[in-house]
């Protein structure tokens, strides 16, 4: 049974919602189970498995760094507490001394969102009138037991979003060649303004998205740090996350380009007579048709990168192939977008005609320059003997060894060219100054005579 467009958007961004849920119930159970059957923790072990909720992360790398930045808290807090309760007893001031105190070790220790937790475990110790080093003790083994927990469900259920990354990115490119689409199909008639601002709304509102991909990207980027799934998986070689990291780069210059034409055929719509290129039927022809061809190019490029770093000859080929068919189209709009000579005291064509072809060519050439630079990091590169490379003769330069010059003498330090040199500007500047001074001196002798 097929299932509708909908439904399966909603069933992909439900089961990473579903699946962390489970995750982290798991993790905290497990987590409450371990430090209940530790016999020196407390009865009702109950911030293990808060602790492993917050250790427990997207990704192995931050589930490691948060859980070494709780113990690091909760063992600073209860030494503190512990410390202080030894030579003064419970009040409010002595507890406003602590908590500050305690905020000050957090932030020298550098331990980032988790420094709350060194106040927050000294205010529960110090707190505690009777067994205090009981549930001090109690604290750090319910803090371990959450780490430990989380560490190792991190490593066992932290999955690998590189997958994702390059879905959202393909998305991206689909949404820019759905929207080089609409322009095409709107070209069919002289747009008013109404439509192109509709455009210029939507090449807008694609910032969002990008935002949007580059956080996954991110994700993905800190998902494979630390991750022994990387190993296992051919299709991650080393460069995968700088690759996909290019292709988001090409979709959002891509993107800005549309912005700008957007923009350029709004003024063109507003111009009036036949200057404006919109009113002429045969240049909007053109102009559709190089549109049309740059969003077939565009909707394979997001494919292309759902198959990245390897690639995929075919697609490879057929981006080649439409790129070099939007080039041919363009130099045909090209012609017609030429402006003619302006009469005396009218305003240039340029900025209208030009503008337009600026931006064609830029969205167009964005594509085959990342086609060009796309880079495998896997295929071996082919060995190439290479000859004995033959330095030519090089000139005799002042201070170089020419043959037969006799060796230097032991002991005797090489002339420094520069320092010579520097010495030589000194002595010319200090001579032209003492002749200036003895020329200065006879102008006076000459006018007192």
């Amino acid at each position: 049974m097929p299932f509708s467009p909908q439904f399966t958007l909603v069933r992909r961004r439900t089961q990473p919602t579903a699946v962390y849920i489970a995750r982290l119930t798991a993790t905290s159970m497990a987590a409450y189970l371990l430090a209940f059957s530790i016999p020196e923790g407390t009865s009702r072990p109950v911030l293990a498995p808060l602790t492993a909720m917050l250790v427990l992360q997207a990704s192995l790398y931050q589930t490691i760094r948060t859980g070494f930045r709780k113990v690091i808290a909760a063992i600073s807090g209860v030494l503190a507490a512990v410390a202080l309760s030894d030579f003064v007893p419970f009040n409010w001031w002595v507890l406003g001394l602590l908590i500050a105190g305690t905020l000050v070790m957090g932030h020298v220790l550098r331990l980032g969102l988790e420094s709350l937790d060194v106040p927050t475990g000294a205010i529960i110790i110090f707190s505690t009138s009777a067994g205090m080093h009981a549930a001090a003790a109690g604290r750090i083994i319910d803090t371990l037991a959450g780490v430990a927990a989380g560490l190792v469900g991190g490593l066992l259920f932290a999955p690998l979003r590189v997958q994702t990354a390059r879905e959202a990115i393909g998305d991206l490119g689909d949404q820019l060649a759905t929207l080089l689409e609409r322009m095409t199909s709107d070209l069919g008639e002289e747009p008013d303004t109404d439509q192109v601002g509709q455009w210029l709304e939507s090449a807008r509102s694609l910032q969002k998205d990008i935002s949007r991909v580059d956080e996954t990207l991110r994700t993905a980027e800190e998902s494979t740090r630390l991750n022994p799934r990387v190993f296992g998986q051919d299709s991650l070689p080393p460069g995968t996350e700088l690759v996909l990291r290019g292709g988001l780069e090409t979709l959002e210059y891509a993107s800005l380009s549309l912005r700008f034409l957007a923009r350029s055929v709004t003024d063109a719509t507003r111009e009036s007579g036949i200057a404006s290129p919109i009113k002429d039927s045969d240049t909007r022809a053109h102009l559709a048709a190089v549109l049309s061809m740059l969003a077939a190019a565009v909707r394979t490029y997001g494919r292309l990168v759902r198959t990245l770093p390897y690639g995929s000859d075919a697609l490879k080929s057929a981006l080649s192939a439409e790129l070099e068919a939007s080039r041919q189209l363009q130099d045909r709009l090209a012609l017609l977008l030429e402006p003619r000579n302006a009469p005396e005291g009218s305003y240039s064509e340029w900025p209208v005609r030009g503008e337009i072809l600026c931006h064609v060519d830029r969205l167009r050439a964005g594509l085959t320059v990342d086609m060009t630079t796309q880079v495998n990091p896997r295929r071996p590169r082919p060995k190439v003997r290479m000859s004995p490379r033959v330095r030519p003769a090089a000139t005799p330069v002042e201070g170089t060894v020419r043959p037969g010059r006799p060796p230097r003498p032991k002991g005797q330090r090489p002339r420094d060219n520069r320092r010579a040199t520097v010495h030589a500007e000194r002595e010319i500047a200090r001579k032209d100054h003492d002749h200036k001074g003895h020329d200065r001196k006879e102008k006076e002798l000459s006018s007192v005579s």
